[in-house]
């Protein structure tokens, strides 16, 4: 398979010829989506080569039964799945009664794919010979509205080359779906009803079990040489409808269907209104026509741009690199539901069940809220507040007590719903996430009010958790950590992995912390909180007794952490000695072996040392870095990321950018080879952080913002914006020079490169 076919452009995706062996791929790669519904790049007419179809519905799942070969007590019984939705998309189309299929024309040429990012649409055009050599050439544009975000639209244009051919249009919808990664076969969706007006159908159903009720819509309407042509009914089955429209096409003319099409969902609307809604919906586009709705999303998108672009001059790979994370992390999650968070695929494929991660915490927050504004990330952390009770209940099922949180690893409803031992019941990590994304939440936006309001019963809960995980090793006197399994997949159920040890020591420092903040500056909140938890003063002096006796391993030989005991009971051979044709070690190693191996998944001590950078010196950051990035495969895409920031505050440029590059790119250039599944959504927020808190090295440092500017070689100029409390910065950098521009009406001091600079709303300040 060819895996560098995507074009290098500023603003666009482009893929160019026609290759079957890159359809799986480039159905991720050009991918779209609004927030509340997304869609694979599938072919919109029929298409028998190898493909993935995939529509999806935000905050539509389905349980489906979990497959073990044996059942271990405090397994979910369920892993939550992202559903294949019903499909509107759809156009069968036969020319001179043979059906259009490109896996079976005898010849496609000036094949073009492109997403214009810019602008948030999908494009297709080819020429074609059908299989009963009829020459043709096909134009389509397709979007997800951003302004009417139920609704989608479809523009298939159809020109006839040399002879003239009858041309049949059947637009349909489709319940009768599966799903790619079904553990049992099992039926998802329950159609309830079908019907047709006019030049409209609908497909009502539910999912089963979970019941999510959704009404699937579609309008469609054919032009042909200025006239509109009418269609009839057409299929109708249990779960598929269709319009038939039928033409004679004179040689050299085109003909258009027009389809506008989405989903209502019972999540936002009364369930005996959807079909309602739904109709009122295609009332509204179909009064605005394509162009006039294809402008608004132009506008909308350009509005969405002004605000989170981030401008590289004189690397178009790095420029594509990074917009088109921008782009996809947007079409995932525009912040307007709290209902609803960012699954690692996004709208784009099925794996890890679409669910929520702890990646959303560590990762996606800090670029929401630079972005957006603090609204949106506070809505995220609400999402979080919102499942406590799931939280405190998955812990209760594994054993823990007294109100102890343990947030799940994979999650739709608040509920644990990931099946692997080894992670579910020793990833524990993912709590001190949670509870470090409250932290940076208040250290970046000044808005307070979120702990005493919600965040410190969520801190509370995870204390109480990591207070009963440890146990006292007489034989050290210390406070240990049994069993778990820390960012780096690739050693599981360890003793003592650092991260997770100093996580939990500093969740309990900074919720007692907390404490004590409420108590004296928001008293109703305080007793509200305490009477409802129950804490009491004995229960956190026994907190702090464990905080303050935690054990952490150390190589006095290395002078560094060690990942966890028994780390250099491993054959420390660097990944630069490992052969070429034995990696990506996930696909050619037994697992046995890696288990057994030193090699690191993704940051992992490095993981600590970003999030708490402020404990540790540079001395300490270079010492730690030497000593475990020769070990890193960088397997996982939350990886590179980390290692680029880490790389920049160390000074080494080059290798930040190389870092950066293949954060920036995964995707496009398929790093780890599986780009067919689907994106790598959530690890896209980290490409944000490496421009800006790498090369920018952008901090918050004693309540004020704080910029350490560098540029990579390959580059003449960067440029970003920041909304920093409400505030918005745009910083420019090149070689010689930063520049900063404040909009507002109040004046900022920030700090650059360790000085204080004052910045004045509407002037350009140079450094």
């Amino acid at each position: 398979m060819n895996q560098d076919y995507i074009k290098p452009d500023n603003w666009c995706i482009i893929e160019e010829g026609f290759d079957q062996e890159n359809v799986k791929s480039s159905e991720s790669i050009f991918s779209i989506g609004n927030g509340a519904m997304g869609q694979r790049a599938n072919f919109e007419e029929t298409y028998t080569g190898e493909t993935f179809q995939g529509s999806y519905i935000a905050g539509v799942y389905y349980p489906d039964k979990t497959r073990v070969g044996w059942w271990k007590n405090g397994y979910p019984e369920y892993f939550a799945k992202v559903l294949n939705a019903p499909n509107w998309i759809g156009i069968k189309i036969y020319i001179d009664e043979v059906e259009f299929d490109l896996a079976t024309s005898k010849k496609v040429s000036n094949f073009r794919r492109e997403l214009n990012m810019k602008e948030g649409v999908y494009t297709r055009s080819f020429q074609a010979v059908t299989s009963n050599n009829v020459e043709i050439e096909v134009d389509v544009k397709r979007f997800l509205s951003i302004d009417i975000d139920a609704v989608g639209a479809i523009s298939y244009t159809v020109k006839v080359l040399k002879t003239d051919a009858t041309i049949v249009f059947e637009p349909y919808l489709d319940s009768g779906i599966t799903n790619e990664d079904s553990n049992w076969d099992d039926k998802f969706w329950n159609t309830t009803n079908l019907s047709t007006a006019d030049n409209r159908a609908f497909i009502e159903a539910h999912t089963m079990k979970t019941e999510f009720k959704t009404c699937t819509f579609m309008q469609a309407s054919l032009e042909y040489d200025g006239n509109q042509i009418s269609g009839v009914p057409s299929e109708k089955t249990d779960s598929f409808v269709s319009f038939k429209f039928e033409q004679n096409v004179k040689a050299n003319s085109s003909i258009t269907l027009t389809k506008f099409g989405g989903y209502t969902v019972a999540r936002n609307h009364p369930n005996e209104e959807l079909k309602q809604v739904a109709n009122n919906s295609l009332d509204v586009v179909s009064a605005l026509g394509f162009d006039q709705l294809l402008q608004k999303q132009n506008d909308a998108w350009a509005a969405i741009w002004d605000m989170s672009d981030i401008v590289i001059e004189g690397d178009v790979k790095a420029q594509q690199g990074i917009r088109f994370n921008i782009f996809q992390l947007n079409q995932t999650y525009l912040g307007t539901d709290s209902r609803l968070n960012i699954g690692p695929k996004g709208f784009t494929g099925e794996k890890y069940g679409g669910s929520t991660y702890w990646d959303t915490e560590a990762y996606c927050i800090p670029f929401y809220m630079a972005t957006k504004d603090d609204k949106v990330a506070r809505k995220l952390l609400k999402y979080r507040y919102n499942h406590l009770e799931k939280a405190i209940e998955n812990a209760k099922k594994l054993g823990f007590s007294n109100g102890a949180a343990l947030y799940p690893m994979v999650t739709m409803n608040g509920e644990e719903c990931h099946n692997e031992w080894e992670i579910t019941f020793e990833e524990i990590h993912r709590n001190g996430a949670i509870a470090f994304a409250i932290h940076n939440y208040f250290r970046y936006t000044g808005d307070y009010s979120y702990i005493p309001e919600m965040g410190l019963e969520v801190l509370i809960g995870i204390s109480r958790f990591w207070y009963q995980r440890v146990n006292l090793s007489k034989d050290k006197n210390k406070y240990v950590m049994l069993g778990v399994t820390g960012p780096n997949e690739y050693e599981n159920n360890v003793n003592n992995n650092w991260y997770t040890n100093y996580l939990a020591k500093w969740c309990i420092n900074y919720t007692l912390t907390q404490l004590d903040k409420v108590k004296n500056g928001y008293s109703d909140d305080y007793h509200r909180i305490i009477g409802k938890t129950q804490l009491t003063d004995r229960e956190c002096d026994k907190w702090r007794k464990v905080a303050n006796k935690m054990y952490f391993p150390y190589s006095k030989e290395h002078g560094v952490f060690l990942q966890q005991d028994g780390f250099l009971d491993k054959d420390l051979v660097r990944v630069d000695d490992l052969p070429k044709t034995e990696r990506p070690i996930n696909q050619k190693w037994s697992w046995d072996r890696i288990l057994r191996s030193p090699y690191i998944k993704q940051a992992d001590v490095l993981q600590g040392f970003y999030f708490f950078e402020e404990d540790f010196s540079v001395e300490d950051l270079e010492k730690h870095f030497d000593f475990y990035e020769p070990f890193t495969v960088h397997e996982s895409s939350l990886s590179p990321c980390v290692h680029s920031i880490q790389a920049a505050k160390l000074g080494r440029m080059e290798q930040a950018y190389n870092f950066y590059l293949r954060t920036s790119r995964l995707d496009l250039d398929d790093y780890n080879k599986e780009v067919e599944e689907g994106l790598h959504i959530t690890s896209m927020a980290g490409t944000w952080m490496s421009i800006v808190e790498g090369f920018g090295g952008m901090r918050v440092i004693n309540d004020k913002l704080s910029f350490k500017p560098q540029i990579p070689n390959q580059w003449s100029a960067y440029s970003f914006k920041v909304n920093f409390r409400n505030r918005i910065i745009k910083v420019n950098v090149t070689a010689k020079e930063t520049t900063f521009h404040l909009t507002g009406t109040e004046e900022v001091t920030i700090r650059v490169n360790g000085k204080k600079v004052a910045l004045f709303p509407d002037e350009l300040t140079t450094v």
